[in-house]
């Protein structure tokens, strides 16, 4: 197994010795995390949980006082709402904002932005050669698109590389979002599927545990019950997933014995058109996404 694939497969199971020079590279300059909120404190609590920067190196930046104060007292962080000061001297910089925000933080902290700093760049739709347009000046960019299950460390994330960015910088956002789960190295071409299939996808999940536990409510289960059920049978399924890394088609097959109970349920999924509905869900979402690239660009 090469190293790239390692860490690519499970960011959490792979301690391979590049990977720890990845992060010790940037010394003891200070890292910028800008808009500390839902997602960004997901990276904040990674970064100083799994001890990857001392949280004395952090800089974080939230748009009220009132949050800053609660990282910094949570923390033991520098946090408050002043990007330009968080950003100036920082080797690495976090941007965590909505899309809309991006243009105007890089048009206010591009002149005090290092010019070896590496960018890593969680905003949806918001790609690598925008971030360097805005900067004006060739820059060190990653990309990347996380979801939501990265709140509790069970994340997927899929990051892609700028024109100006080194295997070294790749490797330090596969070790941040790794502490958060799952990180696969991609072409950036394929962000805008990813954000219709893994960003989007739990939205899809819970919906499908929400309509199968109220099957079980149907049949006389009580609702805790039955979404405690629901909810164990898909994590537990889709671990076996990817610790046996067969095709979910033979693993079906196995759960399906002839003239059994699970063939009548899966006849009903079939009539209901849930497969094509899914692959329509992630088509439509992707679609979405690539039409908010356009705006940003625009």
């Amino acid at each position: 197994m090469r190293e790239d694939e390692a860490v690519s497969r499970d960011g959490k199971s792979f301690e391979t010795p590049s990977r720890k020079r990845a992060l010790s590279s940037l010394g003891t300059e200070p890292i910028a995390l800008i808009g500390a909120g839902k997602l960004g404190e997901a990276i904040l609590s990674g970064l100083v949980g799994s001890k990857l920067i001392p949280a004395r190196q952090i800089r974080a930046t939230v748009a009220h006082a009132p949050r800053a104060e609660y990282l910094r007292t949570k923390y033991r962080i520098d946090a408050h709402t002043a990007n330009a000061r968080a950003v100036a001297g920082a080797g690495l910089v976090i941007i965590c904002l909505k899309p809309q925000q991006v243009k105007g933080f890089l048009r206010e902290v591009r002149e005090v932005l290092a010019p070896d700093a590496v960018v890593i760049s969680a905003a949806a739709s918001v790609t690598t050669s925008l971030i360097e347009q805005e900067v004006g000046r060739p820059v060190r960019v990653v990309r990347a698109m996380p979801n939501t299950p990265c709140l509790i460390r069970q994340g997927m994330t899929a990051i892609a590389r700028g024109s100006h960015a080194t295997d070294a910088d790749v490797k330090i956002a596969q070790r941040i979002f790794g502490a958060m789960g799952r990180a696969v190295v991609v072409d950036e071409k394929h962000m805008d599927a990813i954000t219709g299939l893994s960003a989007s996808g739990p939205a899809y999940v819970y919906t499908i545990i929400e309509s199968l536990a109220e099957g079980g409510v149907k049949l006389g289960l009580p609702r805790e019950l039955s979404t405690e059920l629901t909810a164990q049978t898909l994590l537990g399924a889709s671990a076996l997933v990817l610790s046996t890394g067969e095709h979910p088609a033979k693993l079906k097959d196995v759960v399906t014995t002839p003239a059994g109970c699970t063939i009548d349920g899966l006849l009903e999924l079939e009539e209901g058109g849930l497969r094509v509905t899914l692959i329509k869900a992630v088509v439509r979402a992707a679609q979405r996404a690539r039409q908010l690239v356009e705006s940003q660009n625009t």
